[in-house]
């Protein structure tokens, strides 16, 4: 195993050749399918059915507009700038820009397995600089700016992952009521069925599902090139829509500024580009957007831009499902259809699995409780299942269809999150431009003035459509904000509770009787402690067992789990190991790398260790693996040791029981003058009414395969 990977740290897939095609085949089925779907409802989202009919120049415009706007951002702003700022671990969307910002510190698990440290000394240390090359360094005043308007933006790309199914299947059944007008009132019935069975899907898997899904995208965006190309000869002028000035024009003279928010529809799915980047890798989205799905698009819009010159009122009322080639209800007609519904599957996935793996990364960053993760894939370990986030989406999406039974309202809803996260991102982008790429910082200032300009534009197009349902993404952002906000604080508190609360374990067992003598000359040599934060003195037992407890935060030292279980149980297992688990970049761990165990030589039978997971193995402790490496541990230390003990270690191995913390938190009293009743109220109801009940719920063991009669939970007042 690479030694990055020992520390932690993920590296993005480097794939090449072969393996690189097959990827961008892929990304072809989960990230572009979303964009792919937009000439379903852009058009009539520019002019509605229940309007007149645009003048060809109008058309033309309009067209020059969507073409511009694509070059401009997911061409060059998306494919070509932004998927250089990913994460060195490969993962991409705003929180991994605000990750880049403000990275967490290297974690050196030698330390964690260091029972022996205080952690108050630990912590006066001075740091080791791993980064004096940097020439500039954020101030941490902007960090809960920044990670408030990163959290925001991860939250409205959240909220695509509900609006782009919504959207995206009903257009498509849309299709049916253009051949068989009697099935019209049953469009939202059918969307809500396809829509069950999408999301019944997600068990089986990004990669399972790209599979499945790439060959319906290629086909789909092939379909898309053919038809516009097709529909181009009947008015070929409709070339002229590559003259940005013909966009500039148009609202020049119409006036019209909502139009960009028709415009705006093209773009749906910019995010996806960088928010999947976890799941493939920046080559792989390049190739497949620079060599299909960018030309299928242009010339389908150029397509049916020509058809609506050409048919204008016959076109209208669907512009996509009018424009087909052949009479409707024709069998090109079905094909095409088909062909619409399959493609919304895919691109609802797009956004969906962007959704779980952004998810995945707030958790990780605990910004959000401890949700049970499912990783799906055997190469990548961005991709990833989260059954309670998929079940939530199905119920929201299916809510949104039922109400918004207008498709334009749901489609003002949908473009308003889509401007949003773009700005964001913006924003973002240039900050990171300057602080994380050390560019000077006119690049950043020309950066964000050109891109930022673009952005603002369609931004303030959709905020406008706010009263016509676009609240319905807001307000799914604001509160998603909130919560992560919250998570955010209250785990930060609890996690340095946690810390504070480690302990020299050497002072922690002074005065026990039945611990070896050597240990009790070394504690009468050490510094100084809190006898308050120590148990009364009593004989401690030695029984026959093993226990582990689990260290759940960074550092040396035991953690307050193992003071309180002396406490209430005044005895000590005679095999005691203090395990950090660290979750590596490779699919799974050999077993012969799997732990690193140290032994406390003062003291028999105490041990520190990590626990080396891949992103696929199951959380699982092997005794007779682990036995063998206590048993290293103790023969590194002492060569000569007692075979007898030795022999024991293996047996008491076998029945291990694990040990970790329920923290039962308690608010302190804020000291706010005249206000500090108020403030001290909501800060307890706060943490103790609303924090503490939600980590009841999702503990930070949800994710172990260790059965549950296995865990032992001790329960530790936490003044937080």
């Amino acid at each position: 195993m690479q030694a990055d990977a020992r520390q932690g740290k993920r590296t993005a897939p480097e794939v090449r050749g072969a393996a690189l095609a097959l990827l961008s085949f892929q990304a072809l089925g989960i990230i572009y399918s979303d964009i792919g779907t937009s000439p379903l409802y852009t058009l009539n989202g520019i002019w509605p059915s229940s309007g007149p009919t645009p003048s060809s120049e109008d058309v033309i415009g309009g067209i020059s507009a969507i073409i511009w706007a694509l070059i401009i951002l997911p061409l060059i702003k998306y494919v070509y700038i932004t998927l250089y700022f990913g994460t060195g671990e490969g993962e991409g969307g705003t929180f991994a820009l605000y990750q880049c910002l403000f990275p967490p510190p290297d974690e050196d698990h030698a330390v964690d397995r260091s029972l022996t440290i205080d952690y108050q000394e630990y912590k006066t240390r001075e740091p080791i600089k791993t980064d004096t090359f940097k020439k500039r360094r954020i101030s941490q005043a902007l960090k809960f700016p920044l990670l408030v308007w990163c959290l925001f933006g991860t939250s409205l790309t959240m909220a695509d992952g509900i609006f782009t199914p919504a959207v995206s299947v009903t257009s498509a059944v849309g299709g049916i009521a253009v051949a068989k007008q009697s099935v019209t009132n049953d469009i939202i019935p059918i969307s809500i069925a396809f829509l069950v069975v999408l999301f019944l899907m997600q068990r089986f898997g990004t990669a399972s599902i790209s599979f499945l899904f790439a060959p319906v995208a290629l086909l789909w965006f092939l379909a898309l090139a053919a038809t516009g190309i097709y529909n181009i000869t009947f008015y070929p002028a409709i070339f002229r829509a590559f003259d940005p000035s013909r966009a500039v024009l148009l609202f020049v003279r119409t006036k019209n500024y909502d139009l960009l928010a028709g415009v705006l529809l093209a773009l749906t799915g910019c995010e996806a580009v960088f928010a999947n980047l976890g799941q493939f890798n920046a080559a792989s989205i390049r190739i497949s957007f620079t060599s299909i799905v960018f030309p299928s698009l242009v010339l389908a819009y150029l397509g049916q831009g020509a058809r609506l010159i050409v048919d204008g009122d016959l076109v209208i009322q669907n512009v996509f499902y009018n424009s087909i080639p052949g009479p409707v209800n024709g069998a090109f007609y079905w094909i095409m259809f088909v062909l619409a519904i399959l493609a919304t599957f895919v691109a609802s996935q797009a956004l969906i699995s962007a959704t779980f793996s952004l998810f995945q990364q707030v958790i990780n960053m605990k910004s959000f409780p401890s949700l049970r993760i499912i990783c799906t894939s055997e190469t990548h370990q961005g991709q990833v299942y989260i059954p309670v986030v998929n079940w939530t989406l199905m119920i929201l999406t299916i809510i949104i269809v039922a109400t918004f039974s207008n498709l334009t309202n749901l489609s003002n809803a949908y473009g308003f999150a889509v401007a949003t996260v773009m700005i964001s991102t913006s924003i973002l982008l240039s900050v990171s431009m300057y602080y994380v790429k050390q560019w000077h910082w006119s690049v950043a200032a020309l950066y964000l003035v050109v891109f930022g300009f673009f952005d603002a534009l369609f931004w303030g197009a959709a905020f406008k459509k706010v009263p016509a349902g676009a609240w319905v993404p807001l307000m799914i952002g604001v509160i998603l904000s909130l919560a992560m906000l919250f998570w955010t604080w209250g785990k930060s508190l609890e996690d340095a509770f946690d810390g504070a609360n480690r302990h020299n374990i050497l002072h922690v067992i002074q005065g026990y009787d039945g611990l070896q003598t050597q240990a009790l000359s070394i504690i009468s040599q050490a510094s100084e402690y809190d006898e308050k934060t120590l148990p009364e003195r009593k004989e401690l037992m030695r029984i026959s067992t093993c226990a582990i407890f689990h260290k759940f935060s960074r550092g040396p030292g035991v953690p307050h789990t193992f003071v309180g279980f002396v406490r209430q149980w005044p005895s000590l297992p005679k095999v005691v190991v203090f395990m950090s688990v660290c979750i590596v970049p490779v699919a799974r761990v050999p077993p012969d790398e799997r732990y690193e165990v140290r032994k406390v030589r003062a003291l028999k039978g105490i041990y520190g260790a990590t626990y080396y997971l891949g992103f696929r193995d199951e959380f699982k402790i092997e005794e007779e693996i682990l036995s063998q490496y206590i048993i290293n541990a103790e023969l590194e230390a002492n060569p000569d040791n007692d075979e007898e003990w030795l022999q024991e270690i293996r047996r008491l191995v076998k029945s291990t029981t694990h040990v970790v913390p329920h923290y039962h938190v308690v608010s302190k009293p804020v000291l706010a003058g005249f206000m500090t009743p108020v403030f001290s109220f909501i800060r307890s109801v706060l943490i103790e009414d609303i924090y503490r009940i939600i980590a009841a719920m999702f503990p930070e063991t949800g994710n172990w395969m260790t059965p549950a009669n296995e865990i032992i939970h001790v329960g530790i007042n936490a003044t937080i």
